[in-house]
């Protein structure tokens, strides 16, 4: 799939695709930050934050599009580390749309970010998802490996206390 970087034009364009992609996977269960239901306001709040993190550097943002340039996924690339981290950077917020899942769409913004890091010197990957996730098998084919659990980790909508999984990549400098 061809992966579009955002930019601060795009972020604008795809705007009320990207609302209803975060409440869609939000609904659909994915453990983001969010509980369900995911109001328009909630939604666009955090598309601002991101935004803002984008526009300053702090963070990078890839997209996938289909070929009507409906958003199918997106993920979020954590760059704003302490000094002592430049060497690193985190996976935060792959998503991929309900219906457009398992067909490769979120292994093709993965090879962005990993890209990304490699153009950025950036040798270590970080990632967080919830233990059992559908996620923990695809990072793993990946090359992700689990650093460890953490117990009660996040609530999820039913009000259950979800572990979280560690997982990190190191790449190789070419």
């Amino acid at each position: 799939m061809p992966v579009l970087e955002v930019q601060d034009a795009t972020l604008a364009t795809y705007a009320a695709q990207l609302n209803l992609l975060l409440q869609q996977c939000v609904a659909a269960g994915a453990s983001i930050g969010f509980i369900a239901p995911l109001s328009d306001d909630k939604a666009a709040a955090f598309w601002a934050n991101v935004h803002q993190s984008v526009q300053s550097g702090e963070r990078r943002m890839a997209l996938v599009l289909d070929d009507d340039g409906r958003v199918l996924g997106t993920v979020q690339l954590v760059l704003d580390m302490p000094q002592n981290g430049q060497h690193r950077a985190e996976i935060a917020k792959l998503m991929v749309a309900p219906d457009a899942r398992r067909r490769g769409n979120a292994r093709s913004l993965m090879q962005w970010a990993e890209d990304v890091c490699r153009a950025e010197q950036r040798s270590l990957i970080v990632l967080d998802t919830r233990t059992g996730d559908a996620a923990e098998p695809l990072y793993f084919s990946l090359g992700f490996q689990l650093a460890g659990t953490i117990p009660a980790y996040a609530m999820s909508d039913t009000g259950t206390l979800d572990s979280t999984s560690i997982m990190y990549k190191q790449l190789l400098r070419e």
